[in-house]
């Protein structure tokens, strides 16, 4: 079971710039949900609203085990890839940032494939730059 209006509900707190009560709640609701789809949904949004990098990187592997729906690959592998450029591990950067590449045409057309196209590209300039800095098109920031 999705339970999508409190996972909204909290990502919303989290992008309205309450990331602990975000935290408070997804974590919760990781807790209390056993179906391993919405288990995945929950870690990759659980990533967004940690305060240290080596935090989200741990919830995107979680949700990268998780996943069930191919649609969420490209999301995934770019978080990573962000995840690992910006702990400077770039080899491990690109090989994600190349499995993001590889299913960018998994992604539906209108905005939400439009938004991970963009970020796919943000996170591709940064690490040819060498930059580790957290990029403002990152959602966690």
């Amino acid at each position: 079971m999705m339970r999508l209006e409190e996972i909204t509900a909290a990502v919303e707190a989290g992008r309205g710039g309450d990331r602990a009560a975000a935290r408070t709640r997804l974590t919760a609701l990781w807790e209390e949900i056993d179906d391993p789809a919405t288990r995945c949904v929950i870690a990759h949004f659980l990533a967004d609203v940690q305060d240290e990098t080596e935090d989200e990187l741990t919830w995107d592997l979680r949700a990268l085990e998780l996943v069930s729906d191919d649609q969420w690959l490209p999301s995934l592998h770019l978080s990573l890839a962000d995840d690992y450029r910006r702990l400077s591990r770039p080899e491990e950067a690109r090989e994600h940032l190349a499995a993001a590449e590889a299913n960018l045409s998994k992604l539906p057309a209108g905005d939400y494939g439009d938004l991970i196209r963009s970020g796919f590209e943000h996170v591709a300039q940064a690490l040819a730059a060498g930059s580790v800095q957290r990029l403002e098109t990152n959602p966690s920031t």
